[in-house]
């Protein structure tokens, strides 16, 4: 994002000299001016600033130089300094939509904190346009596995490549990672996407009848079994078989499971006749399988025949910089679900998201989306009364970014300055100012 710039309009020349001298020497870069049209032909609706101006000026009003700004872009943060300041104007400015309102005579340092805040929202807005963007142009995979971080790239590439062979994969993944979506995302990318994807949640069915679940049955096999009928592989040829959660399949079964996948045929239940099968096979856990078979509670030789190729999904605390984006994205999903509309999502809310304990991971930030479009979801407006301010929000947002980065980095400075967009010296002063060290950004 480009060098951020002040706005500033005053008619009073002698004030305007000092003000913009004052900002500069914090860091800003100040465009000052006496007539509001040279500030006009500078905002658009990519504009990273914010506007200063006076209210009394001859010809016009700070409020009317407001009004204009917001026919431009309604988010833009406009600061009203006055020296007839009361109550009633100040209530009056910020109904308007003031960021913030200041009385004469004040200091510089003063207006300096409240520009860098108003900055800090801006620069929330102009990011979260930008994720929306991104969103509207995402299609195939990238609509799928949403994500900019690198991780979400590798897992892209790692999909792209898989998704084109026959190739069995174990997907390995925390609870609500999106372990089925990148099963379907190997299926429907690759040359199998017009023929059966059959997914089976072995930890869902009970025990006596996952067999015939899997391999079908013969009439007569069973009490109650009065008919023929065709197993999930079977129904599944030409296609894919997801089985999840395969650390729950019982040991017996997981026998069956292996000669199946080394032989590609079946036998359906009371009866002797081979059935050939053309499937792929994609499991998922959440465990660590090699582990599991040393304690005996899942067959070694199984582990090492589905464990040739594995995909492994980053739980969502490894990428915390995705979450605004992700959220919008599982919104507009939420939209098509209920058919309501998304409520306005306010900068300071998607800030708050990046502060949570994701241990549900993206079902969990799922739940949130619907929650938020159904109107469940804690109301932002109502956000202030826990206690955290937009700044405190906005620096919560900017410390989690920078932790995530350093952890990514396993604390390799130039790397993190880097991806982040700042200079050496900028991330060490926020490093300083949030406490943290460069060991995978712990406190200092």
């Amino acid at each position: 994002m480009d060098q951020a710039t002040v706005l500033l309009v005053d008619d009073e020349e002698d004030l305007r000299g000092s003000l913009s001298q004052g900002l500069e020497l914090s860091g800003h870069e100040v465009f000052a001016t006496g007539d509001p049209q040279e500030a006009f032909e500078r905002i658009n609706r990519g504009f990273y600033g914010v506007l200063v101006t006076d209210i009394r000026m001859p010809g016009t009003d700070g409020f009317q130089v407001m009004k204009q700004a917001f026919e431009i872009d309604p988010a833009l943060p406009v600061v009203l300094i006055t020296g007839h300041g009361d109550v009633p104007l100040a209530v009056e400015a910020m109904r308007a939509g003031a960021y913030d309102f200041m009385e004469k005579p004040f200091s510089v340092s003063r207006l300096a904190s409240v520009v860098e805040r108003a900055l800090d929202k801006r620069r929330l807005v102009l990011e979260n346009r930008k994720l929306r963007e991104e969103l509207a142009d995402r299609t195939g995979l990238e609509s799928r596995l949403v994500g900019r971080t690198p991780a979400m790239e590798l897992l892209r590439r790692n999909v792209t490549a898989l998704a084109a062979t026959d190739a069995d994969v174990l997907i390995l993944g925390e609870t609500g990672s999106g372990k089925e979506v990148v099963a379907r995302a190997l299926h429907d990318e690759g040359p199998r996407k017009q023929k059966p994807f059959v997914a089976l949640n072995c930890g869902a069915l009970p025990a006596e009848i996952i067999e015939s679940e899997l391999f079908g049955h013969e009439k007569g096999a069973f009490t109650g079994a009065s008919g023929q009928r065709i197993g999930k592989l079977e129904h599944a040829h030409g296609g894919s078989v997801f089985l999840d959660e395969i650390e729950s399949m019982p040991l017996e079964l997981q026998v069956k499971l292996l000669r199946v996948i080394e032989t590609r045929t079946i036998e359906r239940l009371g009866s002797n006749k081979p059935i050939e099968l053309d499937v792929r096979f994609i499991a998922a856990t959440k465990e660590d399988l090699e582990a599991a078979g040393k304690e005996g509670r899942f067959r070694l030789d199984l582990f090492y025949r589905l464990n040739v190729v594995n995909v492994a999904i980053p739980p969502l605390r490894d990428r915390l910089e995705d979450i605004p984006l992700l959220f919008q994205h599982l919104a507009v999903e939420a939209r098509a679900r209920y058919r309501r509309e998304i409520p306005d999502i306010p900068d300071s809310y998607l800030a708050s998201l990046i502060t949570r304990d994701w241990s549900g991971n993206v079902r969990e930030l799922r739940n949130v989306a619907d929650r938020f479009v159904l109107g469940l979801e804690q109301a932002p407006e109502t956000m202030e009364d826990s206690g955290s301010t937009l700044f405190e929000q906005v620096a919560a947002y900017e410390r989690a970014l920078i932790a995530a980065e350093l952890k990514r980095n396993d604390g390799v400075i130039k790397p993190t300055y880097e991806n982040l967009g700042l200079s050496r010296k900028a991330l060490y002063e926020k490093m300083r100012k949030y406490g943290l060290g460069k060991e995978e950004g712990q406190p200092a």
